[in-house]
């Protein structure tokens, strides 16, 4: 349970970076940028959206619609005052191997 927990943590912390770093990406590269699979993720990305993390947009594109996600303002600061502190004192390391053995290891 907690390992679920973790892996929540770090996914809406890749989300708000990748976001933070393109500044708009639509649906598709959002989750092919963060690793995430669409079907079991996208609550995740909702749950932002509705706590004012992140802002989705819509744009009609022929018959359809894309979307597009960005970093709200309540975002930036968070990363500002939280985010980007914490990759500075714990940087990841290139293969991500450390954060998975930590994340294990936790029980």
């Amino acid at each position: 349970m907690v390992h679920e927990h973790r892996e929540r943590i770090y996914i809406r912390k890749d989300i708000i970076l990748k976001l933070s770093d393109y500044g708009e990406l639509n649906q598709s590269q959002l989750m092919s940028y963060c690793g995430l699979n669409n079907v079991k993720h996208k609550g995740i990305i909702d749950e932002m959206v509705k706590k004012g993390l992140i802002i989705r947009t819509e744009e009609p594109w022929g018959g359809k619609k894309i979307i597009k996600y960005k970093v709200s303002e309540k975002g930036r600061e968070l990363v500002k005052a939280i985010l980007e502190p914490y990759e500075l004192l714990f940087p990841r390391s290139e293969t991500g191997e450390e954060e998975k053995g930590k994340g294990q290891s936790m029980t």
